[in-house]
């Protein structure tokens, strides 16, 4: 790939179908997938498959392989390390992560809280929906890390925890609006908000333009990390401010839901991603001054 054609190859590997095709493809036995198994795979028509691998292969990202009347395909070798880190690293064959572990460690933490049973559900349902294009980066530690939020989620919908504002900020991948949202509001608000984040379609890791565009400002990422949208996460908010994924939430009474309507910074050079984290720093700041937060 040119780079001439950086921003349209960026763009083009934004698409949340196309990074989906790209990790099974990546991730397949041995490196090469057929369209229609992928289209039965994502549940998707074989046509909008089609589609999207003429797309990557016009683009050079992935290359074709007649064998008889099929076609496989598989990743450019050129452009694995730009794939990667899209997707984040491939899973270790011999890494499967230790639910059983992160179990019984979250069954102590929320003992006299949630049963060993509650606890149990919670971390197998969030490992499948993390899970469900693919196995992420840091598999088992992000499962008891999201497993954690949702049980955290739970107790403010039963009201047994601390009574903080809480906000909850959705964009589709998870990986950078939203994420500059709640790193800005962390920041700012320290303990005394609650802060969330979850995609309709979550990428598999934040983008490098984003953490490097809050680190400009002082603002840490830490160990945030994309996450699909839960219910559990909608019911415990009191704000739901979302950018750019339509209908996706969930509508409960009670809270105060918004649109922003900014710009998408994926794909995007750097000087236009800082316009936009200064932007959404604007919203954050007027948002803050709304929540009832007490002085720390």
């Amino acid at each position: 790939m040119s780079a001439g054609t950086d921003d349209a190859g960026l763009a083009l590997l934004a698409d949340p179908t196309r990074a989906r095709i790209l990790r099974m493809m990546r991730d397949s036995a041995d490196g090469r997938v057929l369209v229609g198994r992928l289209a039965e795979a994502l549940r998707l028509r074989q046509p909008t498959v089609s589609h999207h691998m003429a797309a990557l292969h016009a683009e050079g990202i992935v290359r074709r392989e007649k064998d008889g009347r099929r076609v496989w395909y598989s990743l450019d070798p050129a452009h694995e390390e730009r794939v990667s880190a899209l997707l984040g690293p491939a899973p270790e064959a011999s890494g499967e992560a230790d639910l059983s572990r992160v179990i019984d460690d979250l069954t102590a933490r929320y003992r006299g809280v949630f049963s060993p049973e509650t606890v149990t559900r919670y971390v197998t349902d969030s490992h499948r929906m993390l899970t469900a294009a693919g196995r992420p980066a840091l598999e088992a530690s992000r499962t008891a890390a999201f497993a954690a939020s949702r049980l955290d989620d739970l107790t403010r919908i039963e009201g047994r925890a601390p009574d903080r504002p809480s906000v909850l900020f959705v964009c589709v991948q998870n990986a950078g609006r939203s994420q500059i949202a709640a790193g800005i509001l962390r920041q700012l608000a320290g303990d005394r908000v609650v802060v969330r984040t979850a995609g309709s379609a979550p990428a598999a890791d934040v983008r490098s333009s984003i953490v490097h565009a809050l680190d400009e400002i002082g603002v840490p990422l830490g160990g945030e990390f994309p996450k699909p949208l839960s219910d559990e996460a909608v019911r415990a908010a009191d704000w739901v401010i979302t950018m750019g994924c339509g209908d996706a939430c969930p509508v409960y009474p009670g809270r105060r839901y918004l649109d922003w309507e900014i710009e998408d910074p994926v794909g995007k050079p750097a000087a236009t991603v800082r316009r936009i984290r200064d932007d959404i720093e604007s919203r954050v700041r007027g948002l803050l001054a709304e929540l009832p937060v007490t002085a720390a």
